[in-house]
This record gives C-alpha cells, structure tokens and sequence, in this order.
C-alpha cells in the first residue's frame, strides 16, 4: 500500500487471513470504504483519497490475496471477501459505512451489501458488474491458466490497453506504469484464484433488495464492465443513479478520480 498518509497496518478475519488497511482520517463526519480492482491494491485510490478528505475518515485496505495482505490458497469466492471487510469493519470500530468497490472491488461491494444489508449506509459502484456473464468461468479461467504458465507478464499488455484509454496512456505514463508495477508484483495463484471468484459472481438476485443510495459509473469506453452492464445494474437497484463518463476506460478511479470523488461525497453526504 502506498504511504501518503499512515502506514499500513493489519487486521485478523476470523479464518486467520491477515488484511493491511491504512484509515486516513478526514474533517467530517462519514466513513467510506475503497475497495480496489483485481491485481491491484489500496494505492489504486490514491488520487481518490486526499479529495475525500473534507467528508470524513476513508478506510482502504489490500483484499486478500493482494499486495501487503495474506495469499492463502483458495479457492476465494465474493462471499469470502465480504467477510474478510466485515471482520475489517469490526476490527476498526465502525458499524455502518458507504461501501464502495471498482471492478472486482464492485463484486465484492455488491456481496456485502447482500450478507450486510444493514452494515450499508450507500454504495458506491464503479465499472463494475453483478455479473460477467454466461461465458464468464471458462473465460476467467483462461486468463487464472495464462498467470499460472506464463507468469503475470504475460496479460500486461493486454491488460493495460482494458485499464486506460489511448489518450490518457500517452498523457499519463507513470500513472500506466505504476499500475502495471503493482500488476507486476501479484502472486499469480493468488491471482488465479481470484480470477475464478470473479467467473463465478452473479449478485443478480439481490440487487432489487437493496435500499440505500446507490451510485453507478463506468467510462464510456470500458470494454472489460460495458456500459451494458452498468445500465443493467441500474436497472435492478431501485435507489440507483448511473453516470457514463466520457472518454474513460476501465480505471476510472485512477485516470477520471475527481468524477469518482464527487460520486463517493455525494453519497456521504446523503448519510448524514
């Protein structure tokens, strides 16, 4: 985890998985939570984070399986995960928070907010699904077996191109290089693993039961969680707003953070 604030420190869940965490306390009187995309970790937030800072304390942690955090053997599953923030939550003192996810961060989000409806002051849901689709297991497992073979440098490239748009990989090269750095740096069964938890997501059924704020973004050219997706959860969520921010890919917390902070605020400003 990155070291703009506090050092990280570490959590127990309740199966003995450590989780680092950073809590970056803020002027006001929210509580959110970032959770990040697969392969990364809590730096991913990093130009999020300090634009939160006059909405209250912002909690950012490294999933399971992700950098300074444990990578037991799996398999790992959305549910898991959810715990894991449970327990997180329980160890920081804090009952009910705006949760937000990106990516796989989303799936995870989505998962509590089913197994913790009551824990969920709002939720925020950037280019993300609640479902992959049928295809969805045989294709997350051919990229887990590409890790597995050929290491994690193998998908960078066709990971980078997923992440950000053309314009801002040209404008922004250490931000694309910082990114693949953390990418680089993931144990590829851990990734493996979490590649399979993704295959198997589907938090279709819950969605219509949800009731707090929701806030959906995804960019306009995210071809990893369409817009299609988005529009689906939309349409499910009975509290939702959705927003297509133009010309981002897939990393919008990274390449648009002042359009994801705004989203964030606006439902922790809803909570109060």
């Amino acid at each position: 985890m990155a070291d703009d604030h506090a050092q990280p420190i570490r959590a127990t869940s309740r199966d003995g998985t450590h989780l680092a965490y950073r809590l970056v306390a803020g002027g006001g009187a929210g509580r959110c939570v970032l959770i990040h995309s697969l392969a990364m970790d809590g730096s991913f937030w990093d130009g999020v984070t300090p634009l939160l800072a006059d909405h209250g304390d912002v909690l950012v942690y490294d999933c399971r399986g992700h950098g300074a955090s444990d990578k037991p053997e799996g398999p790992y599953s959305v549910s898991l995960f959810a715990d894991d923030l449970a327990d997180l939550f329980d160890h920081v003192g804090w009952e009910k928070v705006v949760v937000c996810g990106a990516s796989m961060g989303g799936c995870v989000a989505l998962a509590f907010a089913e197994r913790y409806p009551r824990r969920v002051d709002g939720l925020g849901l950037f280019d993300t699904t609640a479902w992959y689709g049928e295809d969805a297991p045989s294709a997350w497992e051919t990229r887990a077996q590409k890790a597995l073979e050929g290491g994690m440098g193998a998908l960078v490239d066709f990971q980078k191109t997923r992440w950000f748009s053309d314009a801002f990989r040209q404008a922004h090269p250490k931000s694309v290089d910082g990114a693949i750095a953390v990418f680089l740096r993931n144990d590829p069964k851990a990734y493996a693993a979490t590649c399979r938890m993704l295959g198997a997501a589907d938090a279709r059924a819950a969605l219509s039961g949800f009731d707090f704020p929701c806030r959906i973004l995804v960019g306009e050219e995210d071809y990893a969680t369409p817009v299609a997706m988005a529009e689906a959860m939309h349409a499910a969520i009975p509290r939702s707003e959705l927003r297509v921010i133009e010309k981002a890919r897939h990393f919008t917390p990274i390449e648009r953070p002042l359009e994801i902070a705004e989203a964030i605020g606006a439902l922790l400003s809803a909570t109060r």
